[in-house]
């Protein structure tokens, strides 16, 4: 298993001098504990990797990389077609899947339960797609049956766009059954899984999945800078009648130059480099044994923020994520200031609560490079600012 070499669990008196020791600065520009859920803490061994010299992205150097990487990619995706990488972020990956296969006037489902379910929806919009959205409330997960129905009802519907794992509210959809209501349709089904793939399963060609976004900076253990996408047979027959304007994201362009073991412009080499030694550890742990130490990192985070008497914001905790915990603050405390004094005093960075939810709850990232004593030391902090904080009255 791969596991971080971590310092043993702060104590409340020594937190900002060991934190300091570490590199951290008293306003928390360098943290001990990063729990956010993305960017996410990247081996030693990666970010060393990342820091070797430049090479020509053209030669045969970067090839080698380059196929090494992708085929990564591939196993972990589970994609016979080569799936494709982008330098830019997650988002950018986003755009990449629609504008390669949404033309303006279609009219896409877009399945929201939380921030980044509505991005996904802008993004459409801003494209000219013409948007049904089917909203959920922040913290519910998507019902495979009730898009069944609104693809029944409307037999315009070209595509689903869904979040696979929500980190807005730690909420992770049923994607294999909301994808076999869409095959049943024959409708696309574009999905956002940029904090999902390489930590939970999300085997795209066994699942029926067309169009598959995820990015480096989530649990590949590897800095922000590249987007992966995959595309099935389908979402390239879309894409060849797609006519939406598109120059740098275009994707036809760069499977043409992934076939000669190139990008179509240049590329982030770094972030490569430290792909290729995130593979070689993922590889040596095995694809079921990241995916079972995610799975039991994340149900001890539940298990442990409920037996501090808080209550988890997935409203249904089958559907609770196992790379993001989200959790509600307790009614009556000054969340910005508690946040504030775990990072300064205590070297841990919590996920605030974005849009509706910000002030309200917390997250704890637990995606890519991690062990439980992070999170459990990330707890104990959590634990005694609140216990601090009720003390205090």
């Amino acid at each position: 298993m791969v596991t971080p070499n971590r310092e043993p669990s702060l104590s409340p008196v020594d937190g900002l001098g060991r934190a300091l020791d570490h590199g951290m600065t008293s306003t928390g520009v360098f943290c001990l504990n990063l729990r956010i859920p993305g960017p996410t803490p990247c081996p030693d061994e990666v970010l060393t990797a990342s820091a070797r010299q430049m090479i020509n992205h053209r030669g045969p150097e970067f090839a080698q990389i380059l196929r090494r990487v992708t085929d990564g990619l591939n196993w972990v995706f589970g994609s016979s077609n080569d799936v494709l990488s982008f330098t830019t972020s997650g988002t950018g990956g986003l755009e990449v899947a629609i504008v390669n296969t949404i033309n303006a006037g279609d009219k896409i489902l877009a399945v929201s339960i939380g921030s980044f379910g509505d991005r996904l929806r802008s993004i459409a919009k801003t494209y000219g797609a013409e948007v049904d959205s089917y909203a959920l409330e922040w913290g519910e997960a998507a019902d495979p049956d009730e898009i069944g129905r609104r693809l029944d009802a409307d037999p315009s519907i070209k595509a689903v766009c869904v979040t696979h794992n929500e980190t807005s509210t730690g909420v992770t959809n049923p994607v294999e059954a909301i994808a076999a209501e869409v095959r049943k349709r024959d409708r696309l089904m574009i999905v956002d899984a940029v904090s999902s793939m390489s930590s939970i399963p999300c085997p795209v060609e066994r699942w029926g999945l067309d169009v598959v976004v995820s990015g480096s900076q989530k649990g590949w253990m590897a800095p922000p800078g590249l987007a992966f996408v995959a595309f099935s047979e389908r979402a390239w027959a879309a894409n060849a009648a797609c006519t939406t304007p598109r120059f740098y994201f275009d994707a036809a362009k760069t499977r043409d130059s992934l076939a000669k073991l190139q990008n179509p412009w240049t590329p982030a080499v770094s972030i490569y480099y430290a792909m290729d030694r995130a593979f070689e550890m993922m590889r040596a742990e095995g694809l079921e044994s990241v995916f079972t130490r995610h799975e039991a990192i994340a149900s001890y985070t539940r298990a442990r923020v409920k037996g501090m008497g808080l209550k988890l914001v997935p409203v249904d905790e089958r559907f609770a994520s196992n790379t993001v915990t989200a959790v509600w603050w307790p009614e009556g405390v000054d969340a910005k200031a508690l946040s504030k004094r775990a990072r300064e005093e205590f070297g841990v960075v919590l996920g605030g609560g974005q849009g509706k939810l910000e002030g309200k709850i917390f997250r704890v990232g637990h995606m890519g490079w991690v062990s439980q004593r992070d999170v459990s030391d990330a707890l104990d902090v959590v634990e005694r600012v609140l216990g601090d904080a009720k003390a205090a009255g």
